[in-house]
């Protein structure tokens, strides 16, 4: 006897909810975008922006910015043509494109938040919140437990959910900076480029807070070991 399908239903999905982890490892992670509700491409994050996964185990929320996306086709064998169509003709001539292409993502883990142990309690240092304040100056933070800026025990398994993560908490896990020295360790990648449009938003979502910035750019110095060209390189690419 076959039993039948559970049907879901679209749009009760977290419009957040952006994609599902299918393959994992120690430090980063790939996600393949969820399929649209509408005949139009995948929605895909940007490159250095953050996204949140969970571990089951652990129940700690993963946190990790994206640093490479790809879309093909889900046949391996054939490779996709040109059609020479809009966008709009594609919808009403090709609908089934839409169906046909895997857009995914690779992920750079850089920290974790247990939900089971307290939150650092905010303090005023040189006038800027300490711990996990969101810098908007209630003490409150968007994220729920203890932010560690470090790899965590394990990383989320296959077919996780993968979310996008709000500005709010965003601004909470990036108060703190360990986060650099992450994604300066790298490789294989267009590291520079990463640091850079990862400040830029983050600068972007903090409605260009100088003072964080400069922060900023201080330790990226102390990490580049006084290489200012290539920390002016980095911080010349951030802006609003």
């Amino acid at each position: 006897m076959r039993l039948p399908l559970p049907q879901f239903n679209h749009r009760d999905r977290d419009p957040l909810h952006i994609a599902e982890a299918i393959e994992c490892s120690t430090a980063e992670y790939v996600a393949q975008c969820l399929e649209p509700e509408e005949l139009n491409y995948s929605p895909i994050p940007a490159f250095g922006s953050w996204v949140r996964s969970h571990d089951e185990e652990s129940d700690n929320g993963i946190y990790g910015v994206v640093y490479h996306v790809t879309t093909s086709p889900i046949d391996s064998v054939h490779r996709a043509r040109a059609l020479g169509m809009s966008l709009q003709e594609l919808r009403e001539e090709q609908p089934q494109i839409f169906s046909m292409l895997r857009p995914e993502f690779r992920v750079a883990i850089v920290g974790f938040v247990d939900p089971r142990s307290p939150a650092l309690a905010p303090a005023a240092t040189n006038g800027r919140p300490k711990g996990n304040g969101t810098g908007n100056g209630n003490g409150k933070s968007a994220i729920v437990g203890r932010i560690y800026q470090h790899l965590p025990p394990r990383p989320p398994q296959i077919h996780q959910s993968v979310y996008a993560c709000t500005a709010e908490e965003t601004i909470a896990f990036t108060e703190e900076l360990d986060f650099l020295r992450t994604l300066l360790q790298l490789s294989g990648m267009p590291t520079d480029a990463l640091i850079a449009a990862t400040l830029r938003e983050i600068y972007r979502l903090r409605s260009g807070d100088r003072p964080w910035l400069v922060r900023a750019g201080r330790a990226l110095s102390v990490l580049l070991k006084d290489d200012y060209d290539r920390l002016r390189a980095i911080l010349g690419q951030v802006h609003l």
